[in-house]
């Protein structure tokens, strides 16, 4: 029962050795990976949580934490230590300045009733050799009290430079975690953010297939389906076209090189879906014309409708973008989540 104890005892000293030892540290200690890269790292690992450590949730279920939040609650015990270690620092040293203060105030004490004893040199011939003997006793301890509040002095001054270097480097090593738990924060923000992107990119192409566009100038009430070959352009000037690809798609697109600050606009009524930017698309647009059908409209340099808007054919969607290859329009044509060849939806030979 004793060795089972012990082992039970050591197997949580293990557990807590190994968050303590975790490459967070500061003050000259090396860091395993990039602030924002092990933010990365440690989202994606968000299943190999340390057994018997676990947080609320908001359905009221216990799950083990990621090691993100342990990453995270590493550094700010980390943060929290330095400032403990400040707080006492400067508490010391506040009152190292009075102590240094009143031994000044004894040396120049000591140093003057040192000074008064020695001024008139040799005591008096008629004091005798017992007055003689006691005065050099006196002066020897006055030499003996000025060398050790020297010394006194000496040590308070000292100390005092050795705290005011804590401060320097505990200043220092807090500037450092704050600005890897600044990266930190940043990476995990923006892998929630695209996070989100993502998900809603993915919730445009869910829709229920019931909303029937009407007013549309291209004949929106007999179904997007019919407009094959017949959709309006994405621009309305003059303009170069080309098959492309975007990462993620299982079908091509088109790349409508344009003039700069060219006005985009919806090919065929239907509502607005997604609005936002998103990976490889830029800003883009998703319209939702029925049926499970859908256009999308890419590297935007503005967008100018919101999700929910319904929009008639020929209505302005943003200005084309210019991500550095010259202004232009990215086009793709959805049925559900398969990617259609838009060039015959637009009526294209290429």
């Amino acid at each position: 029962m004793r060795v089972a104890a012990v082992g039970r005892r050591f197997g949580k000293l293990a557990v807590v050795f190994s968050l303590a030892a975790a490459p967070l540290g500061y003050a000259g200690a090396q860091v395993g990976i990039a602030p924002a890269e092990g933010a990365l790292i440690q989202d994606r690992q968000d299943r190999q949580a340390p057994r018997g450590e676990f947080r609320d949730t908001s359905n009221g279920m216990r799950e083990a934490p990621t090691n993100g939040s342990l990453a995270l609650a590493a550094l700010d015990r980390k943060i929290a230590d330095l400032d403990a270690e400040e707080n006492a620092a400067k508490k010391e040293l506040s009152e190292l300045a009075g102590k240094l203060a009143v031994q000044k105030k004894k040396s120049i004490a000591q140093g003057r009733a040192y000074y008064r004893m020695t001024r008139a040199g040799m005591l008096p011939a008629g004091g005798g050799v017992h007055s003689f003997l006691q005065w050099a006793m006196r002066v020897e301890r006055a030499k003996k009290n000025i060398r050790f509040d020297v010394a006194e002095e000496r040590r308070l001054s000292g100390r005092g430079a050795e705290l005011a270097k804590t401060l320097e480097r505990v200043a220092k090593d807090r500037s450092q975690l704050a600005s890897q738990r600044s990266a930190m924060d940043a990476a995990r923000y923006a892998i929630a953010d695209e996070s989100r992107r993502s998900e809603a990119f993915d919730r445009a192409f869910a829709g229920t297939g019931e909303f029937i566009p009407v007013n549309g100038e291209n004949g929106a009430s007999s179904g997007f389906s019919a407009a094959r070959g017949h959709l309006l352009f994405p621009v309305a000037v003059r303009a170069n076209a080309r098959v492309a690809r975007r990462e993620g798609t299982n079908g091509p697109g088109v790349e409508i090189a344009t003039p700069a600050n060219t006005v985009v606009r919806a090919v065929y009524a239907g509502r607005v879906a997604f609005a936002d930017r998103y990976g490889p698309y830029g800003r883009l647009v998703i319209l939702d014309h029925g049926d499970h059908y859908y256009t999308v409209t890419g590297n935007l340099a503005t967008i100018d409708v919101r999700i929910g808007d319904e929009l008639v054919a020929g209505e302005r969607l943003g200005i084309a973008g210019d991500e550095g290859r010259g202004p232009m329009v990215y086009f793709e044509v959805r049925h559900r989540t398969e990617t259609l060849p838009p060039a015959t939806w637009l009526g294209l030979n290429l």
